[in-house]
This record gives structure tokens, sequence and C-alpha cells, in this order.
């Protein structure tokens, strides 16, 4: 109870030995008896301790995040002077990332097969949830709630797709799990997404440990607009690598499925330059939704659209 309950027995002592003095002088009319007092029952809500291997993944992660940042890496300047781009390059990088993905439907996240693709992207609202598995502690929760509250403001900004966090029917599950909690998480997974196939639901139950993060959408038989997207973040991660995999994750999301080697400024290289969604990624996603492309567009018709967009982005000083 702490200097509350000590305080509150003290007055109540005192409140006694008043009336004693009381009773001493003037006999009282009536006895009667007090309701008894009902104290308030306080809950102290808990998380469960995480397993040892969980633990040693927080470490890993912690030792790795320090010697990228060692190195230079995870940087969250978004892009400058030292990391120019041509429209040419834009155009190039964006065929490269949203006309491509980065694993097959049927993937298990062990090797990345770029296979091209049509275009890809949400055709209507977002509605985005963010969940988290029993071992993330309750005041981390609150961190990533507002993280993801203020990066899907800026999505939605860029991309000009309204998205808003609510519980209510969401469209777009992020999940924050721990190795506990992600391993038991197959039925609930196969619940969000029916038709996922076993190959996937695998890997996202096993996944590797050199898999940081990982995002799932799906699309309506033969059509080409995301109706469900499902995004993991591991809960192990240290903040600047957690904020890394909500930026990267959440884009790759919205329509960026792939990476390219030769993109930069970019969180879509997996070099781990850049931690944080650059100026030029922006551009990116702006392009994605630009209405002069179409969803399910095919490469051969977007490829040129996509040249033209990027030369009057930067001509406009976009960039």
């Amino acid at each position: 109870m702490g200097l509350g309950g000590t305080k509150q027995r003290v007055i109540m002592a005192f409140l006694a030995v008043s009336l004693m003095a009381c009773d001493m002088r003037v006999p009282p009319a009536t006895t009667t008896t007090p309701p008894p007092v009902t104290q308030p029952t306080l809950t102290v809500d808990t998380v469960p301790e995480p397993s040892q291997v969980s633990k040693d993944l927080a470490t890993y992660y912690l030792r790795l995040q320090n010697d990228l940042l060692s190195q230079g890496l995870l940087r969250g300047d978004g892009g400058g002077p030292d990391t120019p781009y041509s429209d040419a390059q834009l155009a190039r990088n964006f065929v490269r990332i949203a006309l491509f993905n980065e694993y097959r439907d049927d993937s298990d996240f062990q090797r990345p097969q770029a296979t091209i693709s049509n275009l890809r992207r949400w055709t209507g609202p977002i509605r985005m949830s963010v969940e988290f598995g029993d071992t993330v502690p309750l005041a981390q929760r609150d961190v990533d709630e507002a993280s993801i509250s203020t990066y899907a403001a800026r999505l939605s900004r860029v991309t000009g797709v309204p998205i808003r966090l609510t519980d209510d029917n969401p469209n777009f599950h992020v999940l924050f799990l721990g190795e506990d909690d992600r391993r038991t998480y197959g039925e609930e997974l196969r619940t969000l997404i029916p038709n996922i196939s076993e190959a996937t639901l695998r890997a996202f139950v096993n996944l590797p440990r050199d898999q940081l993060c990982v995002v799932i959408g799906t699309f309506a038989p033969g059509g080409s607009g995301y109706i469900k997207a499902v995004a993991m973040i591991r809960a192990e991660h240290p903040s600047l690598m957690r904020s890394a995999c909500i930026h990267e994750e959440l884009a790759q999301g919205m329509g960026l499925a792939n990476d390219s080697p030769g993109a930069r400024p970019s969180i879509f290289n997996d070099d781990e330059e850049f931690a944080l969604l650059t100026t030029h990624d922006e551009l990116l996603l702006k392009m994605l939704y630009d209405p002069r492309l179409q969803t399910g567009m095919a490469p051969a018709t977007a490829a040129p659209i996509a040249r033209q967009i990027a030369r009057e982005y930067l001509a406009a000083g976009a960039s």
C-alpha cells in the first residue's frame, strides 16, 4: 500500500481515540453498528515473463543494432547531399520495387525470389489495428501504439489513402509479438488469412533469427487490390530497429513489395543504410498512388508512365 495506506491507518486511529474520549463524558443515546466498509480491490496488470530464448534474442538484436550504428548504418536523416538521385533512377527504382514481389505468394521467407507483378495497391480505406502478444510490456505497448499512429498518418498524407486506427473490423493488422507469442500464433494467423499457404504459415511461426520482421498482403481472387495485410514486428527489437521494421513493413504493406540493391537513399534496400522512410521512398509511395497509374496495370504499361511521373516530381522540386 505504501505511504497512502499508512496515512489512512493513522487517521483511522485518531478517530477511534476521539470517539473513546467522548464516550467517557457523554453516554450515547443509542448504539448503531456502522455498515462494513468495502475496500476497493486493486488489480495490477502483469505480463508473463519471456522465455530465455526471447531474452537471448533481445540481447542479440541490441548488439546487432549497436554494430550497425557503429558502421554508420541505420540512418534516420532521410538522405542528403551524399545521396543524390535522378528522375531516371527514381523511375527505375519504382519499377523494381513496386512492380516486382520480393517473395512468391506461397513463400517460406527463406530465400527472396523476385517475381514480376502487376501494380498492387489499396483501393479503399485502411482500418489499421495494433495488436500485442501477451509478453509485450504494457509501457512498451503505449510507445508502439503512438509510433504506429504517427506513421500511419504520414503514410495517409503521402498516398492519399484514408488510414485510421481502429479495432472495428480492421483490414491491416500490425502485430507486435515476442518469440513465445509468435510460435503459438498459427491458428490466429489462419483466422486472419484463411487462404494462407501452409509454407507461409510454418515460416511465420518458425521465423529465422535473421528475418527481422514480415508483412503478408492478400488480394481478392484474380485481383490486384489489397483486401487485407498483416505485419509482424518482433517484440525483442530495440527502439531503432523496432522503428525500422515499422517503417519498412507498413510501407511494403501499402504496395512497395520488393527490395532493390540499387535504391538509394531508401529503406527498400537490404544494406540497412537507412532505418527510416526517406524522401526518395515518399516519392515512390506518391507515385504508386498517382491516379495516372491504375491498380492491376501491367509493368510494360506502368513503366513509361512512371518515368513521366518521376520527371514531373523532380522537376517540381518534390525531392
